[in-house]
């Protein structure tokens, strides 16, 4: 590979010649995954009756476009950049100041500066600003597709989507149509999701050989960070790293704790890695210096039997309901403290759909059918309810139409499998 010229002309270096020439996209063909996901979207919204849609979600309209611009600030301060799709256009409204971010992009016939609303920004004059965008918004619609369409939107303020349904607009939800477009993963994009988690294994592997009693969870847990962000990753979604009394029960954010001796630490990685795609896999690890204790291997080999189970009758065409009723039965003293999930969808972020648990069907669950080119990730969390510890596990697998093909390598505990 040649070397990259972090000195050529800026114009070399701006939007999608720096994105495109990272170390970690060689040997992949990114306009084809960009243009898969794009027409994803369009025929998701077409199956619909769907004529545009307007995403400020910036995973979102990276999914749509391949675009990233300050996606954590995006996604606190919406809608600072947003982007109109339908049939026949792509306009993108960027951030003030970063419209040479999109240059090159394939997937975007236009880009012109975002006109926020937001009471941030607006102050107390947001209601006539958010009439104003709706009125723009309005005319640049009617030019594309005509009046009367059917709209889609997502994440805008209550005063924009009003506004904008004002002007005649059919207003629907475009969550629909773009999940069910990102559920399925074309042969080129599995290659982007394959590079994340080969990135994040690296870091977890760093983590792991890091553990020693006096340090605390954040400054392990940065171990992770830092190998995600010098392998050109972009970030950890949540705070998932705990230790010993903290790994009971789950959802815990990582903390000052000083780990201990012989402690129990686990981790979900939840990362979004190389090219914005969740590397989302989970292990627990023991601090030592001694040996687990069988209750510590108990725990272990509980999750690593549930999460492997759920595995093994995963198929394609399967439906989620059968899914729940062929799924691992959960003993009785850890169900309280389970994890909400028994299984989920994943690409750039957790996604559609949601797999749960049998008992916990008839409250939350919904049908539909896992189709190949789906990944999930495979979810197991063991803890008594009042225990000491737990364990979380979890495996990211790609539905194939013979089966389902492991997408995380990297390896369990053989002295906490013992």
């Amino acid at each position: 590979m040649a070397e990259f010229d972090w000195h050529a002309e800026r114009s070399d270096l701006a939007g999608l010649a720096q994105l495109d020439r990272a170390p970690e996209s060689e040997g992949i063909d990114l306009a084809a995954v960009r243009l898969y996901r794009q027409g994803r979207v369009r025929s998701e919204m077409a199956a619909r009756g769907v004529d545009a849609v307007i995403l400020s979600d910036p995973v979102n309209i990276r999914y749509a476009t391949g675009t990233r611009n300050m996606q954590v600030f995006s996604m606190r301060n919406a809608p600072s950049r947003y982007l109109l799709l339908t049939q026949s256009r792509a306009i993108l409204f960027e951030f003030t100041g970063c419209l040479h971010l999109a240059e090159g992009f394939e997937t975007v016939d236009e880009v012109r500066p975002a006109r926020t609303a937001s009471y941030v920004a607006a102050g107390p004059d947001i209601a006539t600003r958010e009439q104003a965008w709706a009125a723009g918004m309005a005319d640049l619609i009617h030019e594309l597709v005509g009046k009367g369409a059917t709209v889609g939107l997502e994440r805008l303020n209550a005063g924009s989507a009003i506004a904008l349904q004002a002007q005649g607009f059919r207003i629907v939800d475009a969550q629909e149509p773009v999940e069910m477009a990102r559920a399925i993963k074309s042969a080129e994009e599995m290659k982007c999701v394959i590079a994340s988690l080969r990135a994040t294994e690296i870091a977890v592997g760093k983590l792991r050989d890091a553990i020693r009693p006096g340090l605390t969870e954040a400054q392990l847990w940065s171990v992770l960070h830092q190998s995600v962000i010098a392998q050109n990753g972009d970030y950890v979604e949540t705070r998932l790293l705990n230790a010993g009394a903290r790994t009971n029960p789950w959802f815990q954010e990582t903390s000052d704790n000083v780990i201990g001796p012989n402690e129990l630490i686990a981790l979900d990685t939840d990362v979004v890695g190389c090219h914005g795609y969740y590397a989302d896999f989970s292990r627990s690890f023991h601090s030592g210096p001694d040996a687990p204790t069988q209750s510590q291997r108990e725990l272990y080999k509980v999750a690593y039997e549930q999460v492997h189970h759920n595995m093994a009758i995963l198929r394609p065409h399967m439906s989620f309901r059968d899914y729940a009723e062929a799924a691992w039965d959960i003993p009785a003293r850890f169900h309280a403290n389970r994890y909400y999930l028994s299984a989920h969808g994943c690409g750039m972020t957790g996604e559609y759909p949601y797999l749960y648990h049998r008992g916990d069907f008839p409250d939350a669950g919904y049908d539909g059918e896992i189709l190949p080119g789906m990944t999930l990730c495979v979810e197991s969390y063991i803890g008594a309810e009042g225990g000491q510890e737990g364990v979380k596990l979890e495996q990211q697998v790609l539905v194939t139409e013979e089966g389902i093909e492991l997408l995380s390598h990297f390896p369990f505990e053989e002295d906490l499998l013992r």
